[in-house]
């Protein structure tokens, strides 16, 4: 599937839509992670900037690039990160090659699978690196012994793009995901309850065993997609702070797909699966909650005076509410050619090919002329799937 062509900037909104909240929502999913950075780039080209940004894994980093720096700057940092990460690989020469000689799936399926490889034995510059000796040679208990590769030079990365302080001032509501290695319970890192630090970030990424965990104040923390690989349950259902919301959710893995007929494509499935958090399911789950909280006021709201009074009534009441949604889902649709390593299929080529499907697939949506409406139907909730829907 050859990439789509560029979309005029037609796409440009006026005036803020009516919610409170504009929330982007970033599932992890590695290398795909650029695709998340071209939905930013058509957001912010819309005057459409979010006032919360929660993420997992990459998401995690894409949203701290987002969240630490000023409006005017996000779009180029996140460009720096995804160039810098993406630079100096061996076969960025086999982008000429590929679009003169190598045609068509399979030739490509050769060229993602020897860069993925290139991934594997080198690591990525700024991003991490593979541990020399491997873990098995390292004395138990050390960090060497628990991971594959060594993170560390990714907090040098981080804090040179991302302002903490900014982050730490609440001019965005930021969230990431983690999992804390002893209890295993979801945890997530949030700029209402934490002072946010490099290492927060990187704990929302540390997926094992490739990644060490990372400690935060005497606890160890994994990758939140061990758990849940989208934030989404988190930002609509986890908190007090309901609110009239916007909400873009990037998901970097597709639920729906193929059944599969080899063993590659088995591998590529699971994955899909494992990953994708079935994100239309939550959706569906939400707007039932949603519909219950609008009945449950309306019941208030009918009762006669005399019942208005008493601790079952002072709780419904705190579940109750008449806030409205849009939920906009962008999920990345893979290409037939890119399989089970394109989540750490870090060349260059594939980065821009997902950076202008993300930016293309939000200009297509927000080209849809109820995208931005206040939802007016029973639960107050529309969702949005427009390019499954084309």
């Amino acid at each position: 599937m050859p990439p789509r062509k560029p979309i005029k900037k037609t796409h440009i909104v006026n005036k803020r839509p009516p919610f409170e909240c504009i929330a982007l929502l970033l599932q992890g999913g590695g290398a795909l992670g650029a695709y998340q950075a071209g939905v930013y780039e058509a957001l912010a080209e819309a005057g459409l900037h979010p006032d919360r940004v929660a993420g997992i894994s990459i998401g995690a980093i894409n949203s701290a690039i987002i969240a630490g720096n000023a409006p005017k700057d996000r779009v180029a940092k996140l460009r720096e990160f995804w160039e810098f990460i993406t630079n100096n690989t061996p076969l960025d020469a086999m982008t000429g090659l590929e679009s003169q000689f190598l045609k068509g799936d399979i030739s490509r399926t050769l060229v993602n699978q020897m860069s993925a490889s290139v991934t594997v034995m080198a690591g990525i510059p700024g991003f991490f690196k593979l541990r020399l000796p491997p873990p098995w040679f390292s004395e138990s208990g050390s960090v060497e012994a628990t991971s594959y590769y060594d993170t560390s030079m990714l907090k040098g990365t981080l804090e040179r793009l991302v302002d903490f302080d900014r982050i730490n001032s609440n001019e965005m509501w930021l969230s990431m995901g983690a999992v804390n290695v002893r209890s295993g319970n979801f945890v997530y890192f949030d700029t209402k309850t934490h002072k946010i630090r490099a290492e927060h970030v990187m704990a929302s990424g540390a997926l094992p065993p490739g990644f060490p965990a990372i400690e935060i104040d005497g606890e160890f923390f994994w990758d939140g997609g061990l758990v849940s690989n989208t934030p989404l349950e988190w930002v609509l259902l986890g908190d007090e702070y309901r609110q009239d919301t916007l909400a873009f959710q990037v998901d970097l893995w597709s639920a729906d797909g193929n059944l599969p007929h080899n063993m590659a494509e088995v591998m590529t499935r699971q994955k899909e699966i494992l990953y994708s958090s079935r994100t239309r399911a939550s959706t569906d789950r939400f707007k039932y909650a949603q519909r219950a909280r609008h009945a449950i006021a309306n019941v208030l709201d009918n009762l006669p005076a005399s019942m208005k009074k008493g601790a079952e009534i002072d709780l419904l009441r705190k579940i109750s509410d008449r806030k409205v949604y849009n939920i906009i889902h962008l999920i990345y649709h893979a290409r037939a050619y890119e399989g089970d390593t394109k989540d750490f299929e870090f060349s260059r080529l594939s980065m821009e090919e997902h950076w202008k499907e993300g930016y293309n697939a939000t200009v297509r949506t927000l080209r849809h002329p109820k995208v931005l409406e206040r939802p007016t139907n029973h639960e107050g909730v529309y969702t949005f799937d427009i390019n499954r829907e084309e």
